[in-house]
């Protein structure tokens, strides 16, 4: 059920249920943080496990540092430059946050989205939302509220428009003075070196991950999905089946084996490719092909956060 009223929405969150939130990123299954079981319902929903931490959103940096023990130095400098905004940061919570939202941990996944719908919804309630992505687990991420109503028909969800970013948050954590990529994002490693120089990289994937994004599967298609260099390459080696290929900037050779060809960026323009990917990989789900073939991007920037996507989601 998809609306454009905020009242609606807010309604259904002090009530204790879900609802679908759009943010720039992609679309999150939201609720309040503080309703222990509207939070529970969040992992029932989406067949989640427990073990895997959820996103905390907040309408602002007071706001987060009152979820929080700590703020380290460089975590104030990121959040002034980068929030709101695609970037979650993972700090040492406080009493208030629940060990169901952080899978006991000691630590907590914080941000402010840079959405204006989900900032004024965000203002006009007295508590935080959790927010994973609004899919079945391990399901292609929703950048549109029609996707969301796709996979949760009976579930709100607040119509934002298609999310800008396309693909999740960039997440990172503190280690002493150091800053630490956990998970390739929105924003580029790139983009956050120039704010606080050199970071760690620590986006290693795990059939038991610890933090949002991080399982080896994710992302995922009905059908299986191959990502390489050489798309046409690959074509050959593949008998009598039904494929569709996605390609970065154009569509390099026609093929009579090839059911669809779809183009990420036509520009060639990174930014671009990673607001139209789930979007892309969605279209191609609903096609009933046998296989998605798709075009290894370049390995910088936003290159890498795609293909850590693609990757996740050609896991068997």
């Amino acid at each position: 059920m998809i609306t454009k009223d905020l009242s609606i929405i807010c309604e259904r969150l002090k009530q204790g249920d879900l609802i679908g939130l759009p943010t720039e990123t992609v679309y999150g299954l939201a609720a309040n943080l503080f309703n222990s079981e509207a939070v529970s319902s969040i992992f029932r929903t989406k067949n989640r496990p427990t073990t895997n931490p959820i996103i905390v959103h907040v309408a602002s940096i007071s706001q987060a540092r009152a979820l929080v023990k700590r703020f380290p130095e460089k975590a104030t400098l990121l959040a002034k430059h980068f929030w709101p905004g695609p970037l979650t940061m993972i700090l040492p919570k406080n009493q208030t946050v629940s060990g169901l939202v952080t899978a006991e941990q000691e630590n907590v996944a914080i941000r402010i989205p840079n959405h204006q719908t989900a900032l004024s919804l965000l203002n006009q309630l007295d508590f935080p939302l959790v927010a994973p992505s609004a899919n079945p687990f391990n399901r292609i991420s929703p950048t549109t509220a029609e996707h969301v109503e796709s996979y949760f028909p009976a579930i709100y969800t607040l119509d934002g428009g298609p999310c800008t970013s396309g693909v999740e948050s960039t997440i990172v954590g503190f280690e002493g003075d150091e800053v630490v990529l956990l998970r390739h994002g929105a924003i580029s490693i790139e983009s956050i070196e120039a704010q606080v120089g050199r970071i760690l990289n620590r986006t290693a994937a795990s059939e038991h991950a610890s933090l949002p994004g991080q399982h080896k599967k994710h992302y995922a298609p009905t059908c299986s999905l191959i990502v390489t260099y050489e798309p046409l390459f690959m074509l050959s080696t593949v008998k009598q089946k039904k494929v569709g290929i996605l390609w970065f900037k154009s569509v390099q050779i026609e093929s009579i084996h090839v059911e669809v060809n779809l183009v990420l960026a036509p520009s060639g323009d990174l930014a671009e490719a990673a607001q139209n990917l789930f979007s892309a990989l969605h279209t191609l789900d609903k096609m009933g092909l046998d296989l998605i073939i798709v075009e290894r991007l370049p390995a910088h920037g936003l290159g890498n956060t795609i293909n850590d996507r693609l990757d996740r989601a050609a896991t068997q």
